[in-house]
């Protein structure tokens, strides 16, 4: 029984986490969020929801700085007030901000944004039971393996992730009526956006895939969908 005990200790960390995880997102989102009032942003996001077959999509404006756009758990939409500003200042488009909330829709009808906190939950409980294995027999560096065996697993997932998402966001923007050229252009705005982050890491360490092969997905669906 001994030598399950540290695969146990993991799994009642995992579930303790994931339940943290999601209270702690949910508290800082509510805290720190409104609900985008832009009439422009509204007019698209109310083409997506006719082209859905919904009668509305809210999307909330979250308090921080860096420019992102997140799926929270419980379904909602949020862009960063630091994307936010770029539009207003006229560098992003309404169009190409629509994009960002087509992806963020795609991460929430595929499932991904619940399943990312039950993934980061489990990751790392797997993580700690990894380490404690490896520890017996690589004392002093089993953590280090084990961390790094679990990032080059979470990176390969969310990668995946990203292109099921942007393949929904351009099938949705498409219907739309907007098209993927916002989207497209869009990606080749991001490096410039968010100051190159993580442009020199190698492409397999990423937790988004490089510019030209998202570009490269969506346009390969495009002509699959034109020979169809």
């Amino acid at each position: 029984m001994l030598k399950f005990a540290p695969i146990l200790l993991a799994l009642i960390y995992g579930i303790a986490m994931y339940r943290f995880s999601v209270w702690r997102t949910a508290r800082e989102l509510d805290s720190k969020s409104t609900e985008l009032a832009d009439p422009i942003l509204r007019h698209l996001t109310d083409r997506m929801a006719q082209a859905l077959d919904i009668e509305r999509i809210k999307v909330h404006i979250y308090e921080i700085e860096p420019i992102n756009g997140l799926a929270a758990p419980d379904g909602r939409i949020f862009i960063t007030r630091g994307f936010f500003n770029k539009y207003r200042e006229g560098k992003v488009s309404s169009e190409e901000m629509a994009s960002v909330i087509a992806h963020e829709l795609g991460h929430v009808a595929l499932g991904h944004s619940r399943r990312r906190v039950i993934d980061f939950s489990g990751q790392n409980a797997m993580r700690t039971a990894l380490a404690m294995v490896l520890n017996r027999f690589l004392p002093g560096v089993g953590m280090w393996v084990a961390n790094l065996l679990m990032t080059l697993l979470a990176a390969r997932l969310s990668r995946g992730d990203e292109f099921e998402a942007d393949a929904y966001a351009s099938a949705l923007l498409v219907k739309s009526g907007i098209g993927t050229g916002p989207q497209k252009s869009l990606f080749g705005k991001l490096e410039a956006l968010t100051g190159g982050a993580g442009a020199s890491a190698p492409a397999w360490m990423l937790s988004h895939p490089k510019t030209p092969q998202r570009i490269a997905a969506i346009e390969a669906n495009e002509a699959k969908w034109m020979a169809q």
